[in-house]
């Protein structure tokens, strides 16, 4: 019975910090799932471990997720990415819906130059500016030194930034891409072709589709018409910085996908560039727009 009990109050405890140490793990991962499953994996170790000496469980188990999490980074990067094709496909996973509201909630384009990071520095700038982990603490968990941490944050912040400068219309163009996107997302048809020029021109690689060739395609209710065909994707997709300039960036499940990059002249999109070549992506500049940086901040101070 009192073996029970102490395993309840060890349950009970735990889930005081569930909720931040998922909050911790998707910000890490990028994934609804991965993140759970480090969660999970948290809870075990906990569970096998002799804790009564722990003053701070919070703090214990956020370091045994986020170096969980760093194992998982590095696993990933070492290994090669699969093609489009090959991943899971927009309406499946253990919950899209929930993996598109959390992106959404965190800010796609937050998690597509997250996922440029090395993994030591996502950990050090997840930690410590947005959780407010001291740099000591996570120089621990990295085999470093807290000023090479600190580095390692400072570099990250500047990616997240982004060193473009930004266009000279940007605030109007950031509305025309806004209202592109809501468009699409809502299934809204007419709206979306009142941000078209009637001549707009799209262009989309061959891996979009995919196709043998790249894909031209002209007017205004032919691209409506695309974009209506492409609401699923339109969930995980969220507004980004590419040279200064708002695009659209697609990342279902934390991953960059495709992006969509525009001009827009006198209020209105005349061209639109589809982009999933991986090379091409690999080329691109991202950075987050401010809207999202507002929740973080540009320094956490030291704990």
């Amino acid at each position: 019975m009192d073996e029970h009990a102490g395993d309840d109050r060890l349950a009970g405890r735990f889930e005081e910090h569930r909720s931040q140490l998922r909050a911790v793990a998707y910000r890490m991962l990028g994934s609804v799932s991965e993140a759970d499953d480090a969660v999970q994996e948290a809870w075990l170790r906990l569970s096998r471990s002799d804790v009564t000496g722990v003053d701070n469980l919070g703090a214990w188990l956020t370091t045994v997720v986020a170096r969980l999490c760093l194992n998982m980074l590095r696993s990933r990067q070492t290994r090669r990415e699969d093609p489009l094709e090959t991943q899971p496909a927009l309406e499946g996973g253990a919950d899209p819906e929930r993996e598109a509201v959390l992106a959404d909630s965190v800010g796609v384009a937050l998690l597509v130059v997250l996922d440029r990071l090395s993994p030591a520095e996502r950990l050090a700038f997840v930690l410590h500016d947005m959780f407010a982990v001291p740099f000591d603490e996570i120089a621990a968990m990295v085999e470093r030194s807290p000023e090479a941490v600190r580095q390692l944050a400072s570099r990250a912040r500047r990616r997240v930034r982004g060193a473009s400068a930004p266009v000279s219309d940007a605030a109007s163009r950031r509305r025309v891409v806004d209202a592109f996107l809501a468009a699409t997302r809502g299934g809204d048809f007419e709206a979306l072709v009142t941000l078209l020029h009637p001549d707009v021109v799209l262009r989309a690689d061959r891996l979009v589709v995919p196709t043998p060739e790249p894909v031209v395609v002209r007017g205004a209710r032919v691209v409506a018409q695309g974009a209506m065909a492409a609401t699923g994707r339109a969930r995980f997709t969220g507004v980004a910085l590419i040279d200064g300039a708002a695009a659209l960036a697609m990342a279902p499940y934390g991953r960059l996908r495709l992006v969509l990059t525009f001009t827009v002249e006198a209020g209105l999109i005349t061209g639109i560039d589809v982009i999933a070549d991986p090379d091409r992506l690999r080329d691109l500049e991202f950075a987050v727009p401010d809207t999202i940086l507002d929740v973080v901040p540009d320094v956490v101070p030291d704990a």
